[in-house]
């Protein structure tokens, strides 16, 4: 026999079975290690890749009518708070707020001039009881001189005429007198409701007057403008948007069976698809009182039809680190691939929540001075027409 024993055609597939043996044993050692590994490393984790990067995105809308006549920012220019941005034709504001201050005047006049006219009923009425006195007087005398025929039973008579007219006149001075004292009351001329009517009317003028000026109520990035020169606008239509860029988070859905051990506090890595070497981190700051299909548009019947049961899923919010965002800008609306670490932690519920509402977009000033100059225009007014 020429076949030396171990080179054959028969120990050569002996020799390939065992080295496939041996691979595919290392194959599912691997396999198991890398298993166990991530079952080890990802038990005290919950990851989601349905969660995307949220932000500020604020509307900026018109709130006066009027022509857009400037533009002064475009999309992907940031703007600081208080930023002029769109300027409308200001004619028909400047026409409403001098009719307005044309109003406080005609107010305060008529008001004077019913006070005026006051102080000339109450002469009058001195007047009229002064005559009335006298007559009253004169009557008197004639009736103790009219038994001695010094004055007729006709004088008599005339005097008595004249005192009931005298007290007609002097009770209808007093009417007006009591119609004029109901109008003024006792207020001041420049308190009078009707001067204060008048005064709430320039004010809301002024600032019709003051809002053709459209600013930029924080600061941020601005995208999606709608405005052009040209356009005719009414109040609450949209204008542009900006996107307050500096404080952004993830709104991560986790699925129902996974969110029990979630609370606030907990720590969580963030991993971006347009930054996939990049790791970002955040922090769990609470979680909606809800799944997402409570807060559809049209939330789902499960009362009607066949009901297929479907994990549904809870957003969970996840502030990120605004030093990070500082060195690499993200923008709203990124996919993301989200991880929250499991800790024990008994310091937060479920229902507590770490959202800072004290950051600079939770809030506005640009409008607080926008009546800055009215009241001093309103005491001109008032101080020039109440002489």
């Amino acid at each position: 026999m020429s076949e030396v024993r171990g080179h054959g055609p028969r120990a050569a597939l002996r020799r390939r079975n065992r080295r496939l043996r041996w691979t595919l044993i290392a194959c599912v050692t691997v396999a198991l290690a890398y298993a166990a590994r991530g079952w080890w490393l990802d038990r005290h984790w919950v990851s989601t890749d349905d969660a995307f990067v949220a932000g500020h995105v604020l509307g900026v809308e018109a709130q006066t009518a009027g022509t857009v006549v400037e533009i002064l920012a475009e999309d992907t220019q940031a703007v600081a708070a208080g930023q002029l941005l769109v300027r409308l034709d200001g004619r028909h504001a400047e026409i409403g707020l001098r009719q307005a201050e044309a109003e406080l005047a005609d107010a305060v006049r008529r008001i004077a001039a019913l006070a005026a006219k006051r102080d000339t009923l109450r002469q009058r009425l001195a007047v009229r009881g002064a005559a009335l006195a006298a007559v009253r007087h004169d009557l008197n005398r004639m009736r103790l001189a009219i038994d001695e025929g010094a004055v007729s039973e006709q004088q008599v008579q005339n005097a008595e005429d004249k005192i009931r007219e005298l007290e007609a006149a002097e009770f209808e001075v007093g009417a007006e007198q009591t119609e004029l004292a109901a109008q003024l009351g006792t207020t001041d001329i420049a308190e009078h409701p009707a001067v204060e009517l008048a005064k709430q009317r320039l004010r809301r003028a002024y600032l019709e007057y003051r809002r053709r000026e459209v600013r930029a109520p924080v600061a941020g990035v601005v995208a999606k403008r709608k405005a052009r020169v040209g356009d005719s606008v009414q109040p609450g239509i949209a204008l542009l948007t900006i996107v307050a860029v500096d404080r952004l988070w993830v709104e991560a859905n986790v699925p129902e069976n996974r969110i029990a051990g979630i609370r606030p506090g907990l720590q969580a890595e963030i991993r971006v698809d347009a930054y996939p070497d990049r790791l970002y981190h955040g922090r769990v700051e609470g979680l909606l009182p809800g799944t997402g299909s409570v807060f559809a548009l049209l939330p789902t019947d499960n009362a009607t039809g066949n009901f297929i049961h479907v994990a549904e899923r809870v957003p969970v919010r996840v502030v990120l680190n605004n030093e990070e965002l500082a060195e690499r800008p993200l923008q709203p609306g990124l996919s993301t691939l989200t991880r929250i670490e499991l800790v024990a932690d008994d310091r937060q519920t479920p229902r507590q929540s770490l959202v800072d509402t004290t950051a600079v977009e939770y809030r506005t000033m640009i409008y607080d001075d926008e009546l800055a100059g009215v009241e001093e225009a309103i005491a001109s007014i008032v101080a020039a027409n109440r002489r």
